[in-house]
């Protein structure tokens, strides 16, 4: 049996799984600190459904605490930004166009070095280690513990940001150093800031999986503890402790992996509708369709894997306005069993026209008998046209397509949406993103810039095919169960040496026997 859990700014999911059967389930209000509201979700869902503490193989957990201490420059630690490029770069910094409070938070510590490459894998300067040792020297006497290296076209030859790796290692014994290529794409300030993003939360990881662990431990749950990725995929807590960035909006890509098994849809829109926010994304192969842009993160603009997503201000505890009723942006959030109407408080919420109009039944409903009924209507015919203007924009061509309905917020929507072949609401949609923790496997994924003078196309994608399978297997898949699920072949047609961008993603099922036999 599995433990999956989801963090969200309105409520704390807990499920436990059987394979693909859901055993019980637990939501609970996301306490202020997230980690005591876990310790409450895991303690309701044992009692709930008498499962033994040594039944449970593995507990998934998708968290919002990095993206909150970005997005909130709290709790962030001072971070050494290492760029390798020069001659070249040098009119554009690191950091450059971060928030002033982001770059304050973290301490605004630059350095530019020699190094880089071309696309091609050239070198644009040899490294200098003396400069190196430099930086280092400079870095000690500041008292710096993290520090971020990237190198310009890194993830097309990696060498010189593993030789400054191991030269600032030797020189700093016990700083952790983040290295670009193995957290952002091409793209060099996007892939930087996506790096300083992960070296600046790199201490806090520890303190979070250490509680993770501390609240299994207090309810004797032994099982190893995975955290979801933002591409749907599992992570270890020790990989986490190493790249943190990698769980950002990690709970939409659970709600909507958790849509694609509770439906049997692969191919489909999601709407996910939470307290606070409502998130619409698109699955391709049962995985979420993923940015083709660059992502914003917290005012840092990253290139980073993330799932296309749209998120608007509608969710339960979205309050109500007006006579012809505006809903949202702003909510009532975990303050909802307190201030609805329905819970004794004096707000008018989204939830309360659910239950005026019979579409949910919670609380006490003779609270809002009184609502005019025309009010009530207005107000879910708002809901369901902002909803559709949503997936209408996700959408990649005019023709309706099947749109699955996830989150306790969902009882908003009646049976029908506007531009939806069919609107499908499954068992157990209120706590879909747990269910899609749960069940999340193990992936891996390469993208390289690839010159095709020196190798056929053929090669050059059994090549990327074969690194992510090795990714996949080394981050803990099972090898017999791994499957290509994405490819992308891009040529770069203005590039000389007949150029073209690779893109391959691999994913399989958890191998637990390895880490129980650890």
């Amino acid at each position: 049996m599995r433990i999956g859990i989801d963090v969200g700014g309105t409520n704390t999911d807990a499920v436990l799984m059987d394979g693909v059967h859901v055993l019980g389930e637990v939501k609970t209000g996301t306490t202020a600190d997230v980690t005591s509201g876990i310790v409450r979700a895991l303690r309701g869902l044992v009692e709930q459904s008498g499962a033994s503490a040594s039944d449970v193989r593995a507990v998934m957990i998708g968290t919002t605490h990095f993206t909150n201490a970005v997005v909130e420059a709290k709790r962030l630690v001072p971070t050494a930004a290492v760029r390798l490029g020069l001659p070249a770069t040098r009119a554009l910094p690191p950091l450059v166009a971060w928030p002033a409070r982001l770059r304050e938070a973290i301490g605004a510590h630059v350095y530019l070095c020699k190094g880089g490459h071309e696309f091609d894998g050239r070198e644009i300067s040899p490294l200098d280690r003396d400069e190196l040792l430099r930086v280092a020297e400079d870095v000690r006497g500041r008292g710096i513990q993290s520090i971020a290296v990237s190198s310009v076209f890194s993830p097309v030859n990696a060498e010189l940001e593993e030789e400054a790796a191991a030269i600032l290692g030797e020189e700093l014994p016990g700083v952790s150093i983040s290295l670009s290529h193995e957290i952002g794409r091409i793209g060099l300030l996007e892939r930087e800031n996506a790096t300083v993003m992960n070296a600046c939360l790199r201490e806090l990881a520890e303190q979070i999986v250490a509680a993770f662990r501390s609240a299994l431990a207090e309810l004797s749950i032994e099982a190893p503890v995975y955290l979801s990725q933002n591409d749907g995929t599992l992570m270890s807590v020790d990989f986490a402790e190493k790249y943190p960035v990698a769980t950002f909006a990690s709970g939409p890509t659970n709600s909507m992996r958790g849509a694609a098994l509770l439906s049997g849809l692969e191919d489909c829109a999601v709407v996910d509708i939470g307290g606070t926010t409502s998130d619409v994304g698109v699955l391709q192969h049962g995985f979420p369709r993923e940015a083709s842009v660059s992502v914003d993160i917290g005012g840092v603009r990253t290139n980073f894997r993330m799932p296309d997503v749209l998120s608007l201000g509608l969710g339960g505890g979205s309050y109500v306005r007006g006579d012809e009723p505006t809903l949202g942006p702003d909510s009532v959030g975990y303050e909802l069993p307190s201030r609805a109407l329905v819970f004794g408080g004096e707000t008018l919420t989204a939830s309360d026209l659910a239950v005026a109009g019979g579409r949910a039944s919670f609380g006490d409903p003779s609270a809002v008998a009184g609502l005019d009924a025309g009010l009530v209507e207005r107000g879910f015919a708002a809901a369901e046209r902002m909803l559709a203007e949503t997936v209408d924009r996700m959408k990649t061509s005019p023709d309706p397509i099947p749109v699955v309905v996830v989150g306790g917020g969902s009882v908003l929507l009646g049976d029908t949406l506007p531009g939806a072949s069919r609107l499908v609401r499954p068992d157990h949609f209120a706590v879909a993103n747990a269910i899609g923790a749960a069940i999340a496997q193990v992936g891996g994924e390469v993208e390289r810039v690839f010159s095709l003078d020196q190798l056929s196309r053929d090669a050059a994608l059994d090549q990327a095919k074969a690194e992510a399978t090795d990714k996949a297997v080394a981050a803990g898949a099972t090898p017999s169960s791994v499957q290509i699920v994405d490819v992308e072949d891009v040529p770069l047609p203005y590039i000389p040496g007949n150029a073209t961008r690779i893109k391959v993603k691999a994913v399989g099922d958890l191998d637990l026997g390895r880490f129980e036999s650890a």
